[in-house]
């Protein structure tokens, strides 16, 4: 009988604007819960889950960081020593679309490329989102993973990270 493989370590940190759902998104994946109250992230709030892939168990630090509308400089430091990164944008506001796509600009400038995926958040309220299917097309054809999520409903939110897991595994 073959050892068991160690636990492996992988640091993920979410990126958005403001009240996308990035501490939403980590509570469904985490401990499977939604709440509508709106919780203002400080800083950094640091979660861990254990998933398995395969053989190998990884133990996913996630790393909500506050809010990003202006970028700065310390934000940017939470970002070393990451394996990957989540961009969050809110289906409901185009806006938060763009803010992430300069986000994952400048994370990949200061820190190089790693990888990410794209959640577009808020899936249960897609007949109000205002980021269209083409939008989401272009980024797709750039070479980016988009996946729409529900951190109120859990639609694709495993999926996500379980994917991002394995793409920290396989880089």
């Amino acid at each position: 009988m073959s050892e068991p493989l160690p636990v492996l370590q992988k640091k993920i940190c979410m990126l958005g604007a403001y009240a996308v759902g990035k501490t939403s998104l980590v509570s469904r994946f985490v401990r499977s819960i939604f709440s509508d109250k709106y919780q203002t992230t400080v800083g950094v709030k640091i979660d861990k889950k254990t998933v398995r892939l395969g053989d190998q168990e990884l133990s996913l630090i996630l790393w909500d960081l506050v809010g990003e509308d202006d970028f700065i400089q310390v934000r940017i430091s939470y970002l070393r020593g990451a394996a990957g990164y989540l961009l969050v944008a809110d289906g409901m506001r185009r806006a938060t679309l763009d803010k992430a796509i300069e986000l994952q600009q400048r994370a990949e400038t200061e820190i190089g490329r790693m990888p990410f995926i794209l959640l577009i958040n808020k899936l249960d309220m897609i007949d109000d989102w205002e980021i269209k299917e083409a939008d989401l097309e272009a980024l797709t054809a750039t070479g980016w993973h988009v996946v729409a999520t529900s951190a109120k409903t859990g639609v694709g939110v495993e999926d996500a990270f379980y994917s991002l897991a394995r793409e920290t595994l396989a880089g």
